[in-house]
Parts: structure tokens; C-alpha cells; sequence
């Protein structure tokens, strides 16, 4: 019987370990969820909502929709997150050291002209979203910060009156198939990879989407009990093997 009590005991510590330590299920390793304030306008590219082509000093969380090739589609919602203001394509653009913390970096302006937003990058990681805008912008944009700016002649509306929610949505599709270039500050055009480098492909591999947190109905009651059968179980087999030997 000391056996069998070891045994049970040994069988149920594990059970709940195996439910105390279960690791917990989270949206953040794959949509890359970062909220950020502004202490300024800030002008942002991609679709926006109707009146939303520059965000006001606030904050504001940003979120990967799709990533499912080498190029990506952010999303920038309000604070709350009920409103999405832009659906963004960005390229990823490899930097040679990774920070630990969030970093975004802006193309500045003449005086009285808001920032405009230019990259993104997720801490930890070696590359960051790099923002395409649409062409005539990215032209002036160029021209006025001296830098490359990325774009695409694709015509692609960039103000809408209801936001978009799914990543199958046509804009998205959309976003996803254009043709990238990058206007350069002397009006000429070149092709994307003169202006960015690429990340590995292995580092580009994101995991599947999952559930930002179970339900909360559910209960981890059916698994515990699982564990108590098994145990139960455990039992019965050594107590039929005890009486078999005696």
C-alpha cells in the first residue's frame, strides 16, 4: 500500500504541474502588438480612414495583420484599438544591431510640416517595417528629406470611410501583389533592392496566428480530471499486479 500511495502521489504532482505550467497563450509573438505615443503630427502612408492622412500627438497601438510573405501589412489603431486608422504595406529592411526596445524613425520635414512616419522596429529583431507610400508622395517626400523613399504606382485608394478588419480583404490583396520601388531625392526611380536589404529568409518566418487568451469559460477542469483517471487508473493496474503476486 505504501507503494501504491507513492506511486498516486507522484502521478498527481505531475498532473499539476503539467497544468500550473502550461504555457500561456499569446497574440503578441505574432502580430507584434506595440503601443507608441507621438508628441506630434505624425504623417502616416498607406489606406487611412476618411480625414486620418496625418495622426494628431497621442498614442496609438500598432499590430502586423499579415506577414505571410516578404512583404507585411501593419495596422495602426487607436488607444483603445476600436478604431483602425491605416492599413500599411511595409517592407522589412535589415539594421545590423537589434535594440531592446521599440524603435521608430521619422523623415523630417520643413518647418510647420508634420514628421512622416518611415520605419518600425520590433525590439529584439534585426530588421524593421520599412513603409511604402504611394508615388506622388513618396516624390515630394524624397526630395524634401534627401532620402530614398519607398512606393508603389499601383493605384490603391488611400482614404476609405470604414476601416479594414480582415486580411483577406481586396485592399489587402491588393497591397500585397503591388510593385515596389523607391523614388530617390533627384526624381529618379530605382528598384527595391538598391534601397533595402533584406532580412534572412529565416528570421522573415513568423509562427501561425493564435487566440489572444482562452475564452473565459474555459476551465481547465476537463484536463484535471483527465489526470485523475489516469491516476485512478495507476492504481487499479498495481493493486491487480500486488494480488497476482501474493
Amino acid at each position: 500500500m505504501s507503494i501504491l500511495r507513492t506511486v498516486t502521489t507522484n502521478v498527481f504532482c505531475l498532473a499539476l504541474m503539467g497544468v500550473v505550467f502550461s504555457p500561456a497563450v499569446k497574440a503578441d509573438d505574432w502580430n507584434r502588438k506595440t503601443v507608441l505615443t507621438f508628441s506630434g503630427p505624425v504623417e502616416i502612408p498607406g489606406v487611412h480612414l476618411k480625414g486620418w492622412g496625418v495622426l494628431p500627438a497621442g498614442t496609438y497601438v500598432f499590430k502586423i495583420l499579415d506577414s505571410k510573405s516578404d512583404r507585411h501589412i501593419v495596422q495602426i489603431f487607436s488607444k483603445d484599438e476600436s478604431t483602425i486608422y491605416a492599413t500599411i504595406l511595409a517592407i522589412p529592411n535589415y539594421r545590423l544591431k537589434a535594440t531592446d526596445k521599440t524603435v521608430i524613425t521619422f523623415r523630417e520635414r520643413p518647418a510647420g510640416e508634420p514628421e512622416a512616419l518611415r520605419a518600425w522596429f520590433y525590439p529584439g529583431r534585426n530588421w524593421g517595417e520599412e513603409f511604402v507610400y504611394p508615388k506622388a508622395q513618396a516624390m515630394k517626400l524624397a526630395k524634401q528629406t534627401n532620402t530614398p523613399v519607398l512606393f508603389t504606382e499601383v493605384e490603391i485608394p488611400v482614404e476609405v470611410v470604414e476601416p479594414i478588419r480582415t486580411a483577406d480583404a481586396p485592399v489587402v490583396h491588393q497591397l500585397q501583389q503591388a510593385p515596389v520601388m523607391a523614388a530617390q531625392p533627384t526624381g529618379n526611380t530605382v528598384v527595391l533592392a538598391e534601397v533595402v536589404t533584406p532580412p534572412p529568409p529565416a528570421e522573415l518566418a513568423a509562427p501561425a496566428p493564435v487566440a489572444a487568451q482562452l475564452p473565459a469559460t474555459a476551465s481547465q477542469l476537463p484536463l484535471i480530471a483527465l489526470f485523475g483517471f489516469l491516476t485512478l487508473g495507476g492504481a487499479l493496474v498495481l493493486r491487480v499486479s500486488r494480488k497476482s503476486l501474493l
